[in-house]
């Protein structure tokens, strides 16, 4: 008696369970949103603000901000002070990270120093970036980078010195020097943990963004959350607040799918 055969899942189950997890991402939406204005009708934020802290009048801010411009003129700038950072940050971290894993002395020799300087807040180093760098875009850069700099580094170490000792002991017995093994077996190893330390990197670069954008700068989304309480306008930084938190989730997104593009499975 042959084995049975496998249940083959057909095309309208596929596309019923495709349906069925958008609702429930739908429905998530909707919940929160609820939570949200819940919270304000029972005046959670105060009995003066909470009108203002709404969903619905942060929705009417989004759309007159989005006519008049501020959006775009307080967005783009940091995102470009990310992305900025971001670059920096994959120049120096991918090659400490590679070669640090490689060489175990180099590893033993950097690893104090590098878990302690990754357990300092970057927030702690504000006042040496204005001494250094003066008050602006320069300050806010260097703080991002320092925050980038170490997720980078530490998944790169992890990816490098994980490779198996006898994939490294066959290329040396077939004759490959060191710089052979780093760019045919050790970087390519290390992609998915380059990857996930981008990830990593990008998710911690846009949370501190806020507070290193009250530096000083005339722009960008932090500057702008304290010009909305300067005003007294809070349903425009509700609405700021969901243009951080909009922005946050599509680079998050745009990185997972960098990771289910180019990460290799084990």
């Amino acid at each position: 008696m042959g084995s049975p055969e496998p249940k083959k899942t057909s095309g309208v189950g596929k596309g019923v369970s495709f349906v069925s997890e958008r609702l429930f991402y739908v429905l998530g939406i909707v919940l929160f949103l609820l939570a949200w204005q819940t919270a304000s009708w029972m005046k959670v934020f105060g009995e003066n603000f909470s009108d203002a802290f709404s969903p619905l009048a942060a929705l009417l801010a989004l759309i007159e901000m989005g006519k008049n411009g501020d959006i775009v003129h307080h967005a783009l700038p940091s995102l470009r002070r990310v992305l900025i950072s971001l670059s920096l940050a994959v120049v120096v971290a991918l090659p400490v990270g590679v070669l640090v894993g490689y060489f175990k002395r180099l590893e033993q020799l950097t690893y104090v120093p590098f878990q302690f300087m990754r357990m300092i807040s970057p927030l702690a180093w504000m006042p040496i970036a204005i001494i250094i760098f003066g008050v602006g875009d320069l300050s806010v850069t260097f703080l991002l980078w320092l925050v980038a700099i170490w997720p980078l580094i530490l998944n790169t170490v992890h990816g490098a010195g994980r490779v198996s000792p006898l994939w490294l002991n066959m290329a040396k017995t077939m004759g490959a020097k060191d710089r052979g093994i780093l760019t045919k077996i050790i970087i390519p190893a290390a992609i998915p943990d380059m990857l996930t330390g981008l990830r990593l990197a990008v998710g911690v670069s846009w949370i501190i963004l806020v507070p290193a954008e009250m530096l000083g700068v005339p722009d960008g989304l932090g500057y702008f959350i304290l010009d909305t309480r300067d005003r007294f306008r809070y349903d425009e930084l509700m609405a700021t607040i969901f243009i951080i938190g909009l922005i946050g989730y599509l680079l998050d997104s745009a990185n997972r799918w960098l990771i289910s593009r180019f990460a290799w499975k084990i």
